[in-house]
């Protein structure tokens, strides 16, 4: 999942990564979206399922959750420090 996770990011948001936190009528950007949240959900949803079946102990799901929002925020931190606008003063 963590593959798949920032695929739709890559593919459809190019380097426009402002675009996902606002409202946008593009198709693109509403398909990215989509796919980014489907693929978030399955990444909680696939260990809490794993772990209510018996499959998996507490201890795999802490992990496997835990690790889950460090892929998180390092995504949200490359998407901001990705943004030109707030650090083209250091090149200037």
């Amino acid at each position: 999942m963590y593959v798949l996770l920032p695929m739709p990011l890559m593919f459809f948001a190019g380097s426009d990564g402002s675009s996902l936190f606002s409202e946008s009528d593009n198709s693109w950007v509403n398909a990215t979206k989509f796919l980014t949240g489907a693929s978030a959900v399955g990444s909680i949803a696939i260990p809490a399922i794993l772990k209510h079946a018996g499959v998996i102990g507490w201890g795999a799901l802490v992990m496997e959750l835990s690790s889950y929002f460090v892929f998180i925020l390092a995504i949200m931190f490359y998407i901001r420090m990705n943004d030109d606008d707030e650090y083209s003063f250091l090149y200037n």
